[in-house]
């Protein structure tokens, strides 16, 4: 069950970028449970991690190598996230990346791990490393389409986003796949994303990028409020369109930006339609706030709340759970009769109470719909922000209640 059309688009390829799969059957026999990025020398990368301070062993030792040289291969496996493993987590993740640098030539700090699945299992090293030598031996430009099915734990199906803009006399081509669909709050689930472009990106710019759209896509989006031991979101680039390198002055800077922000939302929108159970696409959009935090603050509370998301899944305009959540957001002095709360283009609440011109039936109509927006006005200031969300079905507690067997 997931929201919305859940094609994989034409991934264009990114030159210096490879990617390929194997089978290591960390959890199920046979299952392409391991995907690999080889990167051309003088590639950089960026990235952003999970805040939990439970975070799992390949995170720890991602960052220490993104920080410590030039990585040129990421390696990511499904079935088990090494998370809750203590320091035999920590040996086993390095393990990993030693075996592949040897594989490949490379100096171990080259290599960045990444986990997904399972917390608290220790991570079977020994199948992993047995795979790589298949895994290398399938690289190629074109396996973006398997990278993004290899990566999938409880995603009912794979996601990507692809484009090229033309940036002067030049080509970028910008592809990346994300994965996620429950323990969905990052916090910057098991949320993964891998986004690669051919620019050449100046490492300030590269690192300030990567932060950036990650706060504006990965981290706007809840299932469940969760926050995963392993989130992840790297920002590649290669340097490889043979173009000039880009900073923040350069003419095209906005413009590949912006192509870049929307992939970033394509696949952070993506997890969100496929979140466990999901048959709504939601977006909160708190308008007219006294700050970034404030606006977050309501948009989050109203999608965390179980009952606006079980009204959400039953298609039922219970706009009392929605002003409960508002209410209870923690927005100091909030002034009831000013503020306004609208479902889709249908006001709700006005001047503390049921909109004069509000109907069940508009109000059905607008809840009966796969993809609907909640609008809060709370005319304090002048920010505004969006939060993604979906509903809570039966099948999200079917998912969770049954993951390990």
């Amino acid at each position: 069950m997931a929201v919305g059309l859940g094609t994989l688009p034409r991934f264009f390829p990114v030159k210096g970028v490879k990617t390929g799969v194997a089978s290591a059957g960390i959890k199920k026999p046979g299952r392409k449970d391991l995907v690999i990025f080889e990167l051309a020398a003088g590639s950089r990368v960026a990235g952003i991690f999970t805040k939990n301070q439970f975070c799992a062993a390949p995170v720890h030792i991602a960052r220490r190598h993104l920080k410590a040289g030039e990585p040129r291969y990421l390696l990511i496996n499904t079935g088990n996230a090494n998370a809750g493993t203590g320091a035999r987590g920590m040996t086993d993740a390095m393990a990993c990346c030693t075996a592949l640098a040897e594989n490949t030539g490379m100096a171990t700090e080259a290599i960045l791990p990444f986990s997904t699945g399972v917390i608290g299992e220790p991570l079977p090293a020994g199948k992993i490393i047995d795979a790589l030598p298949e895994l290398l031996a399938n690289v190629g430009e074109d396996q973006w389409d398997a990278a993004a099915s290899g990566i999938m734990t409880t995603d009912t199906r794979p996601k990507g986003s692809s484009r090229q803009v033309q940036l002067g006399d030049h080509q970028v081509t910008i592809s990346g796949i994300s994965k996620g669909a429950g323990m969905i709050r990052p916090n910057m689930a098991t949320m993964l994303g891998f986004i690669a472009t051919d620019a050449a990106l100046a490492p300030e710019l590269l690192s300030q990028w990567s932060s950036e759209l990650g706060e504006q896509s990965f981290n706007r989006i809840t299932i469940d409020g969760d926050t995963s031991t392993n989130d992840s979101c790297m920002l590649m680039a290669t340097g490889q369109y043979g173009g000039p390198e880009i900073t923040a002055e350069s003419p095209f800077a906005d413009k590949l930006k912006t192509a870049l922000k929307e992939v970033y939302l394509e696949l952070a929108h993506a997890i969100v339609r496929d979140g466990e159970g999901a048959t709504k696409f939601v977006t909160i959009e708190v308008s007219r706030a006294a700050s970034v935090q404030e606006a977050l603050d309501v948009a989050y509370t109203v999608a965390h709340s179980p009952l606006v998301k079980t009204a959400l899944f039953a298609s039922d305009p219970n706009w009392g759970r929605i002003l409960a959540a508002v209410g209870r957001a923690g927005v100091a002095d909030l002034d009831l009769q000013a503020l306004e709360i609208y479902l889709g283009d249908v006001c709700l609440v006005r001047q503390g109470g049921r909109a004069d011109d509000y109907s069940e039936e508009r109000g059905k109509a607008i809840m009966s719909q796969e993809e609907i927006t909640i609008h809060i006005d709370l005319k304090r200031g002048e920010v505004s922000e969006r939060v993604w969300t979906c509903d809570f079905s039966h099948d999200y507690v079917t998912i969770n209640a049954e993951y390990r067997t």
